[in-house]
């Protein structure tokens, strides 16, 4: 599986940014996707998450509200919309998704993804 994320930018404070990540290889017919982020100096964090079919979403609470993570799988691409965005939301930003042998819960915790892509940076400025 390979994944190919893009759209991060720079953007001032309240402003908005549409991240894509794209994938190829055998995904099969159940997982989930993600995304983490990750800003200089701190650990990897959950961002959102999303289920095969796109009717399961889940959002850290930093970013409820102000994120949409979105799939389209006839294009097999990932999309986090990000809007109202803060200073702390500063980061490289990963898609990320699950194989799964059947549906499952959605994980916030990284150890349960299998494929990262590289990161797209996003930097807001005040």
């Amino acid at each position: 599986v390979q994944l190919q994320a893009s759209g991060g930018g720079l953007v001032e404070t309240g402003g908005s940014l549409r991240l894509s990540c794209s994938a190829s290889g055998d995904l099969f017919s159940s997982y989930n996707m993600g995304w983490f982020r990750q800003a200089p100096g701190k650990e990897r964090e959950f961002v959102a998450a999303i289920n095969w079919r796109g009717g399961k979403v889940l959002y850290a609470d930093p970013v409820k509200g102000r994120f949409r993570i979105s799939k389209d799988n006839s294009r097999n691409t990932l999309y986090l919309e990000m809007n109202n965005l803060k200073t702390e939301d500063t980061a490289d930003y990963y898609c990320t998704v699950e194989i799964r042998s059947r549906p499952g819960p959605l994980s916030m915790m990284s150890p349960a993804y299998d494929h990262w892509g590289q990161g797209t940076q996003v930097t807001v400025s005040s």
